[in-house]
């Protein structure tokens, strides 16, 4: 078992025991346990020597003889015995916004539900809004979250699959008889939603490369399977594909299963103009009646090796995968007027980072550690300010207290800088969590709304450009408040936030957290045509989440972006003037 999964054995047993109703202290032991092995920077053969383990931090030697057997059987007996306490579905309760353990063991205990139906059945009823501690208003949440998990059945985040799609990826890939190996779909597009993964191989070995697909162990079953095309599914639930070719079809398969719709329209359309056909095999001439109904001889079929060669075939610049949305980028190509899009490599630092003042599970120095591995020259830590309680917010002394640990510990760094800055609410009426005083002493301000989503779209916008108008204000972090798949977007003017973007000089924050990438990539061709600045910003509460930056360069390519359009792309001397230019505007 990875940690991750230890980890996540070990939240479970917290979230049965509360359910419960067992001793606080024990249920605080495991989640604290939980969270000493997800920031544990050791291999996980090392938590065989319950020893060993039992010396980190936050974990005592009852548990560290759980986490062996864990390590070392995959399983653990007192977690299968807890569960069957419990009906199979109740966990899944937990999956609903607003449903803790207290409130799931009142719908247990009063009403014996233990399942999203009986749920859904009981709200249906009316029986929820009766019980106290509930109401008419919980009731109809509920019922919204249910319908909108339902609505969701079959979708997952990019970042839920990124991982299995990149194993199956690189295992196939080192498999000898794989000749070139690809991801295509919507994952390749960089979409934020993903409803199946498409695996392609070009191989001479069609069998081998079937088998070797079917029986590889993130695959929990066989959906279906066949000498060209099998399908799976993983064990995230995700369904996957995997087409086998030859190597002369490789690219335009690539390219069909790459391409949405209406983008494999465009490009057929534009074969058909030269007199070919165009499929996800091969690219051919049309019959000779098509030549004679046309009156126009069919060009010759140039040679395509890549898919370069292809979209070179119909007069076309190479289109980058993300782009492939038949959202412009043919006219683009046509006129030799792609971006260059921005890459991985481009980002010098980065912001919008927590640590374990507020609700990160990682010291400034771990946070810095990790930071200088990925290679980045600079680190924000943006740490919860005081009203945000779920997100542990810290005092205005304990937040000076963090400014001044920074200021130390940047004089031990060669070539690297933190910088002190805070995640600072947006309150109610557009007002901030901090005074100026306060905000004044810091590098810079991450802006940001956490409560009150439900005003109109007129408020939410008043509210959140008042906050961006304050001279300390940086950056608008998350700009929709979404939560994809789990909450939908507050109402809120993004025109009318990118304006005020450009006037005030502050940047709008691309949240490369998995469950967020927002600002969506929709509207950021918009913001790049107004000269809005964009900020790439992990959102990292643990050290290794500094690696969702990747899943953040992906949505800024999608949006159009370059390195040109991001601000920290910045080198470190540059990034230093550009954080202080919008205090000096207002001086």
């Amino acid at each position: 078992m990875t940690k991750e999964e230890i980890a996540g054995v070990l939240e479970q047993i917290a979230t049965l025991l509360e359910l419960k109703g067992e001793n606080p202290f024990k249920i605080r032991a495991y989640t604290n346990a939980a969270r000493a092995i997800e920031t544990f920077g050791a291999n996980v053969s090392d938590f065989h020597d319950e020893g060993a383990v039992a010396k980190i931090p936050g974990i005592g030697k009852s548990i560290a003889l759980k986490i062996k057997e864990l390590a070392e059987t995959g399983s653990l007996k007192y977690f299968q015995e807890l569960s069957a306490e419990f009906p199979p579905g109740i966990l899944e309760l937990f999956s609903l916004p607003g449903l803790g353990a207290k409130k799931i063991k009142v719908l247990h205990d009063k009403l014996g539900i233990s399942s999203m139906d009986q749920l859904q059945k009981a709200c249906e009823q009316g029986r929820i809004a009766e019980l106290s501690g509930f109401g008419e208003t919980t009731q109809q949440k509920l019922c919204e979250a249910i319908a909108r998990r339902a609505a969701h059945v079959g979708s997952f985040q990019f970042g839920q699959v990124a991982a299995e799609a990149e194993a199956l990826r690189a295992d196939l890939a080192a498999h000898e008889a794989a000749l070139q190996v690809g991801i295509a779909g919507s994952y390749r597009r960089r979409k934020e939603i993903v409803h199946d993964l498409d695996l392609l191989v070009a191989t001479n070995e069609q069998e081998a490369i079937t088998r070797f697909f079917v029986s590889h162990p993130l695959v929990e079953s066989v959906i279906a399977q066949g000498p060209t095309k099998s399908s799976v599914r993983l064990r995230s639930g995700v369904q996957c594909d995997l087409r086998v070719v030859s190597t002369a079809e490789y690219p335009f398969a690539l390219a069909y299963f790459t391409g949405n719709k209406e983008h494999n329209i465009e490009i057929r359309s534009r074969a058909l103009q030269r007199g070919w056909t165009l499929n996800e095999y091969r690219l051919a001439p049309l019959s000779t009646d098509h030549e004679a109904k046309t009156k126009k001889p069919a060009q010759k079929i140039p040679n395509v090796r890549d898919e370069a060669d292809l979209y070179r075939a119909v007069d076309l610049e190479f289109i980058p995968p993300e782009l492939r949305e038949n959202c412009g980028e043919f006219e683009a190509a046509e006129q030799h007027s792609l971006p260059k899009l921005i890459e991985k490599e481009n980002l010098r630092g980065t912001f919008h980072c927590h640590t374990l003042a507020s609700d990160g599970h990682n010291s400034l120095e771990e946070m810095a550690e990790a930071a200088q591995e990925l290679g980045l020259d600079y680190l924000g830590i943006a740490d919860h300010s005081h009203s945000s309680v779920q997100g542990h917010g810290i005092a205005a002394e304990k937040l000076l207290a963090q400014v001044a640990s920074i200021r130390k510990l940047n004089k031990k760094f060669d070539a690297f800088r933190l910088f002190a800055g805070v995640e600072c609410d947006i309150l109610r009426d557009g007002s901030l969590d901090f005074p100026d005083e306060v905000l004044s002493q810091l590098d810079y301000v991450v802006a940001s709304v956490h409560s009150v989503f439900n005003l109109s779209e007129s408020e939410m916008t008043q509210r959140v450009i008042r906050a961006m108008e304050n001279p300390f204000v940086t950056m608008l972090a998350h700009p929709t408040g979404r939560l994809l798949l789990k909450r939908d977007p507050y109402k809120i003017d993004i025109p009318a936030v990118l304006e005020a973007a450009v006037r005030t000089g502050t940047w709008i924050e691309l949240n490369a957290a998995p469950k967020r990438l927002d600002l969506d990539w929709r509207w950021w061709p918009l913001a790049k045509q107004k000269g809005v600045k964009c900020a790439i910003n992990p959102d990292a509460h643990r050290a290794e989440r500094l690696q969702d930056l990747w899943f953040g360069i992906g949505i800024a390519r999608k949006g159009w972006l370059t390195k040109q359009d991001v601000v920290n792309c910045l080198p470190l001397g540059k990034v230093e003037q550009a954080l202080r230019a919008k205090r000096k505007l207002s001086e």
